[in-house]
């Protein structure tokens, strides 16, 4: 079993042929990626089994979603700790469209009123990336 495999199989995934291969190439990604992205590295896979896998891996805290309001659902590896995702700040540039974690700004907390039970929490900071303000 290689090393990929294991890594499912310990997040209590089923390590298929096509997972695997969607695992491999999602788990190399240093920035934000779409299902458009997985779609254009992987032309000879369907695109419906590589949304289905991406889907399997935010459920098993693989990888989490961003809504960075582009309309496009993004996504990037998950920073979990026992089963608990580290919240972080994303940034997404307004001039390329381009979208960072932000690890080390964590979320601030929000008080929640009576009888409110807050579920997840998305911070989304928009402006101008370094690359592009040069």
């Amino acid at each position: 079993m290689n090393e990929a495999e294991q890594h499912l199989e310990a997040h209590g995934v089923k390590p298929t042929a096509v997972r695997v291969l969607v695992w491999e190439k999602a788990s190399r990604q240093t920035e934000t990626f779409t299902l458009h992205d997985m779609e254009q590295w992987m032309p000879h896979m369907d695109r419906s089994s590589i949304f289905r896998a991406l889907k399997l891996f935010t459920e098993h805290h693989l990888l989490h979603m961003i809504d960075d309001g582009t309309g496009q659902q993004k996504y990037c590896l998950c920073r979990c700790e026992n089963g608990k995702h580290l919240n972080h700040i994303h940034f997404t540039c307004t001039k390329c469209g381009r979208t960072f974690c932000l690890e080390d700004y964590v979320i601030p907390t929000v008080e929640m009123p009576e009888g409110f039970v807050m579920e997840d929490v998305e911070y989304v900071v928009k402006g101008i990336c370094a690359q592009c303000t040069q």
